[in-house]
């Protein structure tokens, strides 16, 4: 399947899409148990990152086959306070 990384995660993996295999039947789980297998600087994520199946946001026991969208989203943080101007 298709596995989509995306800001930090991709920046570890040094990729931003990979494919892997994982035997069926898979949960989202399993794929990121495959992920952090072959990456393992990804694995500290786990708990904080979201992911999405097919472009819907998913959660790590939601079933995947072959052919599906995995991605995975690292948390999102920072971003512009305020202007005193």
């Amino acid at each position: 399947m298709t596995v989509r990384l995306f800001a930090r995660l991709r920046e570890l993996a040094g990729a931003g899409e990979l494919v892997l295999e994982v035997a069926a039947p898979a949960t989202v789980a399993d794929v990121w148990a495959a992920l952090a297998a072959a990456h393992p600087a990804v694995a500290p994520y786990e708990r904080t990152m979201s992911c999405a199946v097919n472009e819907e946001y998913a959660r790590l026991t939601t079933g995947v086959r072959a052919g599906d969208d995995v991605a995975f989203l690292p948390p999102v943080s920072g971003g512009a306070g305020a202007s005193d101007a």
